[in-house]
Order: C-alpha cells, then sequence, then structure tokens
C-alpha cells in the first residue's frame, strides 16, 4: 500500500526542491526526517512537514481501513518535484528598456511504502529496484572471457625515399 502527500504552489523552482528530495528517496522515514532537520536548504523545512504529513496519512488510514502498518517499516518510495505556474515579472533595465523575467512555482509530492518482509524469519527485502549502473555491473561481473592473444605489430613505416628528378637520355649525333 502507497501513502502519499502533496504540496501545491511552493515558492520554489523545481530544481532547488529536487535537490533536497534526491537526498531521501529510498531512506527509511526515520533517517528521512533526521536528514531533513539538519539540511541547510531553505526548502527542507517544508519538505519535512510534507514528510510528517504522509506519515500521518499512513496512520489515519491503517486506523480507518484497520490495516496493521508499522511506522517504522515505511520508507520514501517516491519524492518528485513538478513545475508549476510560472509568474512573469518585469525588471526595470538601462536607457529606459525592460527585463522580463520569470518566479518558478513547484508542486512537491512524497509516497511512502512499506518494506515487505521476504520470509516469517523477519528479514526484510527492499523494494526499490536497482539502479540502472548497479545492474550493468552485475551483469558484467562474471561473465569474464578469456584474454585475446596479441596482435602481431605492423613493421614501421619507412621514411619516403626523396625523388630525384630523371635523367633525360642523351640525344643521339
Amino acid at each position: 500500500m502507497e501513502f502519499t502527500a502533496k504540496l501545491n504552489y511552493v515558492r520554489v523552482s523545481p530544481q532547488k526542491a529536487r535537490l533536497v528530495l534526491d537526498l531521501i528517496k529510498g531512506r527509511r522515514v526515520e533517517e528521512a526526517l533526521d536528514t531533513l532537520m539538519f539540511s541547510k536548504k531553505g526548502i527542507a523545512p517544508k519538505v519535512y512537514k510534507l514528510l510528517r504529513s504522509a506519515v500521518e496519512n499512513a496512520n489515519y488510514v491503517s486506523a480507518e481501513k484497520g490495516l496493521d502498518v508499522d511506522v517504522d517499516r515505511l520508507f520514501v518510495k517516491r519524492a518528485i518535484a513538478n513545475d508549476g505556474p510560472r509568474m512573469k515579472r518585469i525588471r526595470p533595465a538601462p536607457m529606459g528598456r525592460a527585463y522580463r523575467y520569470q518566479r518558478r512555482i513547484a508542486h512537491i509530492e512524497i509516497a511512502l511504502a512499506e518494506k515487505v518482509a521476504a520470509n516469517g524469519k523477519g528479514e526484510l527485502v527492499q523494494t526499490v529496484q536497482e539502479s540502472a549502473p548497479a545492474k550493468a555491473a552485475a551483469k558484467k561481473a562474471p561473465a569474464k572471457k578469456p584474454a585475446k592473444k596479441a596482435a602481431k605489430k605492423a613493421p614501421a613505416k619507412k621514411s619516403a625515399a626523396k625523388k630525384k628528378a630523371a635523367k633525360k637520355p642523351a640525344k643521339k649525333k
């Protein structure tokens, strides 16, 4: 089951929000809250509040539907910052001109999920997919091929000989 929380029309550029969201993706909720608490980014307190809201949504849904959700096993499954509408503004410029610029707005969404136990022994298995570089490295490692024999080197090129003017045959008298 997935538990989400959204924060719309935040006055921060989505690029700056993604920097903070990338810090918490795939982490346990407790660890993500600690990371946000000590982050120096300006958007971190709003993301912290949003993450706590997602945890409270999980508690509410579990109580309402009678599900057994363990908050200690929740992790951040998805954290997205999308573009919102842009505010167009004008700044005065030299010689009576005006420069246009845009103030960006972000829509932030966080989704939590519960880690699934692999067997009855209580061992946890993370359901987040491996990243592409990790998969590529795993595929390449076991497939070792024997080294090829060294190819013969081509002989070094000889310097070109200087051309001599051809002698004309002597004229017969």
